[in-house]
């Protein structure tokens, strides 16, 4: 992480949001003289100097004349929204009614102070106690006889307090304590009427789908063998609960499983509006939102998915296509990120060419496109791994995450699986900085050859090798920073020297 540091520039969007979160309670003055401390107190980010800067606000056409060629459309302002004041009030305890000796018929429930509920038990109405379970009632043959009691060991510990248990019966011949009475389950057999006792190992085998057979098998799950000769990075890790070394291999597995529910076909050619000039457009202008908002790169790569699965289901103007990326920056912002931007703060950066109706109408049908499935597989989160299972060293990740953004405004890659792009991107930055080459760790962990990706990472050094073109800059410029290492001013190399 960069180190922090002071600014003293004007409050940028992510200050308002903090404004705005800060400002809720108006009866608290001590709290909003500290506003202006906290505003000038901004976290540090790895940014480029071609970046665009904090002192003006971002807001721009994504392609320029062809989509927000609209006269006389008013500008939005991102105002902060000032949450009312919430008043908590007290909760009376629950107390049970005195009994009435000349009156034998049950008490009536006691009443919670504004906050009640309605439980069934016995088609009664029930009072909610607060942080317990369900009260059981008493019973109408009597006075409270043979009802189980247990004293509660946060409220009043007195015999007054009746607390029912989630496994307590209202026929108390049928109730029993887990602790006492073996968990068995009994099976009745069709053909000679008899039962059968099941013991806990044999209900946990019998519990066992099919399904799930099969997903274990395919999937490879709890595989974690490493052959000879290659280094064993989650065993190494096996103590270090960020590293999560115990299903890292099962979830990267399910991940390369799941690539293929999201297929992405060439949709250029019904995009009758379109052209991919203008999607390269978009990529950019969407690669500026994630370094103005100072996104994560996930909330990045996971953007730029919804709009090619978007595409590729839906016909879309030119006039909308920004629409769609700033939707898609909106919902993968919530999907991703700690503290997502406001939909105002999208409308702003849009140049106020669509209304808060427009974004939200867009972001449900992306929503619906996708079938609410956003646990999509992106390659950033493969080259991760893989760099981490190689060993691989913060610049020539760096570089490798370099030609992998950049490879996302190539319509050229949108059908190749996230997995291999990953691995293709990895090798080249090896390669580039001349380092070993597909070691056999790597090809372990990612289960791949560089016969099975040597066509894309041809593909990748031809991306890369190109003339820079003054519209679509902001990833060179970004990668062009000492924090970045100055990865995009590492020489390409020619077609003969990549393998």
């Amino acid at each position: 992480m960069a180190p922090t540091k002071i600014s003293q520039t004007k409050p940028t969007a992510i200050s308002t949001r903090s404004r705005a979160l800060m400002t809720h309670n108006e009866n608290a003055p001590h709290i909003t003289k500290g506003i202006d401390k906290l505003n000038k107190i901004i976290r540090g980010k790895r940014k480029a100097d071609c970046s665009p800067s904090k002192d003006k606000a971002l807001k721009r056409s994504a392609l320029g004349d062809l989509t927000n060629n609209v006269k006389n459309v008013k500008k939005i302002t991102v105002q902060a929204k000032v949450l009312p004041s919430i008043k908590i009030t007290s909760v009376k305890t629950v107390q049970k009614p005195k009994q009435n000796n000349e009156n034998l018929a049950p008490p009536q429930a006691p009443v919670l102070n504004k906050i009640t509920t309605r439980a069934s038990v016995h088609n009664k109405q029930v009072p909610h106690c607060p942080n317990q379970t369900a009260v059981k009632p008493k019973e109408n043959t009597g006075l409270g006889a043979n009802t189980k009691k247990r004293l509660s060991n946060e409220f009043e510990k007195s015999e007054e307090s009746l607390y029912a248990s989630a496994l307590e019966e209202s026929n108390d011949s049928t109730y029993f304590s887990a602790k006492t009475k073996p968990t068995t389950r009994s099976s009745k057999s069709p053909a000679d009427n008899t039962i059968t006792i099941l013991s806990d190992e044999e209900e946990k085998t019998s519990s066992l789908s099919f399904v799930a057979q099969q997903l274990q098998t395919k999937l490879n799950l709890g595989n974690h063998d490493v052959p000879p000769g290659v280094a064993d990075y989650d065993k190494e890790n096996w103590d270090d609960v960020h590293q999560v070394s115990h299903y890292a291999m099962d979830i990267f597995n399910y991940y390369k499983e799941k690539e293929t529910q999201f297929p992405v076909g060439d949709y250029m050619d019904r995009q009758v509006c379109l052209s991919k000039w203008m999607r390269s457009l978009l990529i950019d202008w969407m690669v500026e939102i994630q370094e103005s908002f100072e996104l994560n790169h996930e909330t990045l790569y996971l953007g730029v998915k919804l709009v090619d699965l978007y595409l590729d289901r839906v016909t879309v103007s030119k006039e909308m296509l920004q629409l769609v990326g700033a939707a898609a920056m909106f919902v993968a912002s919530k999907f991703d990120e700690r503290i997502p931007p406001l939909i105002d703060d999208f409308l702003y950066i849009c140049d106020g060419a669509y209304t808060r109706r427009d974004m939200i109408r867009m972001e449900i049908n992306l929503l619906k496109v996708v079938n609410f499935n956003l646990g999509i597989p992106i390659s950033y989160r493969f080259l991760r791994r893989y760099a981490r299972c190689g060993k691989i060293s913060m610049p020539v990740l760096t570089l490798a995450r370099y030609i992998l953004e950049f490879s996302l405004m190539e319509y050229e890659t949108i059908s190749i699986k996230d997995s291999l792009l990953a691995s293709a991107s990895l090798y080249l930055a090896l390669k580039m900085r001349k380092f070993s080459g597909w070691t056999s760790t790597l090809e372990f962990y990612t289960s791949y050859k560089i016969n099975d990706f040597k066509n894309i990472v041809v593909l990748l050094n031809r991306l890369i090798s190109k003339p820079a073109k003054p519209q679509l800059m902001t990833v060179r410029n970004k990668y062009s920073h000492k924090i970045f290492f100055e990865v995009a001013k590492t020489p390409a190399l020619k077609d003969e020297d990549l393998f």
